[in-house]
């Protein structure tokens, strides 16, 4: 359990130039812009243009010592294929975690699910396993997945892969970033399973190269992400058009005014279940790193990333242009850096995220796109190089570390 910690909001970072207590804020500095069209009114789903400084000073929670969590079932109690069983086995997975747990025995029913639950708990496990056992009863089964990012959907579709093993069973990962031609053609033979992000699948159906109508299965992940980064409108388009006798299984990490008006509109008397296990961001140490008058902001930088404790940093920057150029500049210092931001081809993204992932490189310099739908492992830090635009876009960012049961720690450069 967490006790929140409601004590001083002054910064306390190590440094003449880091933290130093509070300072009086100037309402005309404004804390960000906008990473992509589809975001120019997110702010009435929250958040604002000015973020005050002292928002991104906060002390983490201590984590405290639970009782582990006792699953009703085991995997080997599911009702699904036994090869299926086999390949769970073969991925290392031995008890379902609590998402797990609890979802797929509904799903394994048919039933509309709701499930609420925390980024890195299984839940793309908790939809794949019955839904890759209702494609084999069923061979003519389609099964649509909406995610927010490439990223997102890429990992899903890696899942799906170790999770089918030698199963004769095929996905289309449909996602911006790669030619859509490709993406047609793969759609015109055997497959069974879409996993894409709401615009290119848009795009797919106005080309006819998805059929909506086809899809009697559609899993919305990260749900509160989507509506977060403007995809409302593709959401209710594809859901309109989709079989009106479908199975929805709805996932999200919150549930909000809108989120749950959505969940009226699509879904039919789901069963919601929620394991979420408290804010993201308690076990987050968060602090602000201020850039004192003389100095420039990248030496600061520099000085940071010098410390033994920054063993895999990932930086946050408003722009795709500041993002490559402090990437580059961060090498030419003699970091391995890497970065993503929409300019860059799905190819290359991959690349650079592997490469981060794998420990290959300390440093990976983003835009707001790796803030949502990522599960970076062992990230040490986070740092808000440039203020994020709302305040949502902030926790967010910073949720990329302190998983799990680990402390983490996110600085934000003011000046």
């Amino acid at each position: 359990m967490y006790k929140k910690n409601n004590k001083s909001r002054k910064s306390n970072f190590g440094g003449p130039s880091f933290g130093g207590g509070k300072k009086k804020f100037n309402k005309k500095n404004k804390s960000g812009g906008k990473y992509n069209n589809r975001n120019r009114n997110r702010n009435k789903f929250g958040g604002g243009a000015k973020i005050h400084h002292s928002k991104f000073i906060c002390k983490a929670d201590p984590i405290l010592e639970s009782a582990p969590y006792v699953p009703k079932n085991k995997f080997i109690d599911f009702k699904i294929n036994n090869i299926i069983k086999e390949n769970i086995t073969a991925k290392g997975y031995v008890t379902p975690t609590p998402i797990q747990d609890e979802a797929i025995p509904f799903v394994l029913e048919g039933r509309d699910v709701v499930g609420i639950a925390n980024t890195g708990t299984g839940k793309t496990a908790a939809f794949l396993i019955p839904l890759l056992d209702k494609i084999l009863k069923n061979s003519a089964e389609k099964v649509l997945i909406m995610v927010p990012t490439r990223e997102l959907a890429t990992q899903i579709n890696q899942e799906f892969l170790d999770f089918k093993g030698n199963l004769k069973i095929f996905s289309v990962c449909c996602v911006g970033g790669v030619g859509i031609y490709g993406q047609i053609s793969n759609l015109r033979r055997a497959h069974n399973i879409v996993i894409g992000t709401p615009g290119r699948l848009r795009d797919l159906v106005d080309r006819k190269a998805v059929r909506l109508n086809e899809f009697k299965t559609i899993v919305l992940d990260e749900a509160d992400r989507m509506l977060d980064m403007g995809f409302v409108n593709d959401m209710r388009f594809l859901m309109k058009n989709m079989a009106p006798n479908r199975q929805t299984l709805f996932f999200s990490a919150t549930i909000t005014k809108e989120i749950d008006k959505l969940i009226k509109e699509f879904l039919t008397n789901p069963e919601q279940i929620s394991v979420k296990t408290g804010d993201t961001t308690r076990n987050v140490e968060q602090d602000i790193v201020r850039v004192q008058k003389g100095e420039e902001k990248i030496d600061v930088l520099e000085c940071l990333l010098n410390k033994p404790e920054f063993s895999k940093v990932l930086i946050f920057g408003r722009t795709k242009h500041g993002v490559e150029k402090l990437s580059k500049d961060l090498i030419k210092r003699g970091f391995k850096s890497e970065s993503i931001h929409g300019d860059k081809n799905q190819s290359r993204r991959q690349k650079a995220l592997k490469a981060f992932s794998e420990n290959q490189s300390q440093i990976l310099v983003a835009t707001d796109v790796a803030a949502r739908g990522l599960d970076i492992p062992n990230v040490s830090h986070v740092i808000n190089y440039d203020v994020p635009a709302t305040y949502e876009d902030y926790v967010h960012r910073i949720g990329r570390t302190g998983r799990g049961n680990k402390v983490g720690t996110a600085l934000t450069f003011v000046n």
